[in-house]
């Protein structure tokens, strides 16, 4: 679904963060994507979402050449990609449902034909109780699972999740991951950026690991 070959990032006229990255994310995959702080996890989420153009190297998503896409082409593969940022970017003028049900909103849809699907996610996450409060009175654990609502509500062919559980006490880390694992059984494939390695330990999936620049690959 994604490749990279010998792909390079820099940012500007600077050394290069991200060096000859090879790397495929197949179908109904699952898999952690870690390393020390500053490593380039973030920026390597970014190149999965198309929001970053690689210095070098190829990248191939859903079996295209990314350097070809049009302007026009671009958001409709996104929209095939469904990212959870480690910083929320929930609206807060919107309430809860408002912001799940956006992307939706962008489409086009009329509330009538997502609003029992919207309903339902927020239900599954936990939230079904909160879907009309604003998210200035939301904990960061309300915040994070409502983001996470809102990269699903697309039903996303993969979900890129950048320290999804970095806000969350462990018993809650666990109910979101478990949430993840169910994600990726119903056929998502699952990329998830983390430095927590007792929550990785606890799951036998792949292993992408980041240091200096360099990526390396643990089946």
């Amino acid at each position: 679904m994604i490749r990279f070959d010998n792909v390079g990032l820099r940012y500007g006229t600077g050394p290069e963060i991200l060096r000859d990255i090879n790397l495929e994310v197949g179908a109904k995959s699952f898999q952690f994507l870690t390393g020390p702080s500053g490593a380039g996890k973030t920026s390597l989420i970014r190149l999965f979402f198309l929001s970053l153009k690689p210095s070098r190297g190829l990248i191939t998503v859903f079996g295209r050449d990314a350097a070809m896409l049009t302007r026009n082409e671009l958001p409709e593969v996104r929209r095939r990609i469904g990212v959870v940022f480690q910083d929320f970017r929930l609206l807060d003028h919107l309430t809860t449902f408002e912001n799940v049900a956006l992307p939706l909103r962008v489409l086009g849809q009329e509330e009538t034909r997502y609003r029992a699907d919207v309903i339902e996610l927020l239900r599954w996450v936990g939230l079904g109780d909160r879907m009309h409060a604003f998210p200035p009175v939301l904990s960061g654990g309300e915040k994070q699972r409502a983001a996470i609502a809102r990269a699903l509500i697309g039903k996303p062919e993969i979900l890129l999740a950048d320290e999804p559980t970095g806000n969350v006490d462990p018993p809650l880390a666990r109910r979101l991951m478990r949430l993840f694992v169910e994600l990726n059984r119903l056929g998502t494939s699952v990329v998830i950026a983390t430095h927590d390695i007792n929550l990785m330990n606890q799951f036998n999936a792949r292993r992408l690991v980041l240091e200096e620049g360099r990526l390396t690959v643990y089946d």
